[in-house]
């Protein structure tokens, strides 16, 4: 058996240079567009504005090779593996990102407050659960 994961979508952004995007949604991140691949059109049904969903993303420009690092890269922090950290750069280097949806029109879900930089693959929406099992 093989596993791939194909992309559902892209991330439409402003934010094109990782140096500079801001490293989580709280931190100034703009409003981003999902833009879906028709093939998974159906996925969407029931999608609104005002959903929180969680965004997985393949974050296709970090280092995979990365297995520590210092939080934020401040020299004053101590090292640490990288699965106790939210850094980019990791062996699988899938992004999750908690937003709010605020438009939905056809094949493009507008998001507020997300970091993930332009043209980045979107793999998976998820909604987010309120005290459900």
């Amino acid at each position: 058996m093989t596993d791939v994961l194909r992309p559902v979508g892209r991330v439409a952004s402003p934010l094109t240079d990782r140096a500079t995007a801001p490293r989580q949604g709280d931190e100034g991140a703009p409003p981003a567009v999902l833009e879906f691949d028709p093939a998974v059109a159906a996925a969407l049904d029931g999608l609104v504005a005002g959903a929180e969903v969680l965004v997985l993303t393949w974050l296709d420009r970090a280092d995979r090779g990365v297995l520590t690092t210092r939080p934020r890269d401040d020299p004053a922090r101590p090292e640490l593996g990288v699965f106790a950290t939210r850094s980019p750069d990791r062996p699988n280097p899938i992004g999750l990102h908690r937003v709010r949806v605020t438009a939905v029109d056809g094949l493009r879900v507008t998001v507020d407050h997300l970091e993930a930089l332009d043209g980045t693959p979107v793999l998976d929406v998820k909604p987010v659960l309120r005290g459900e099992r």
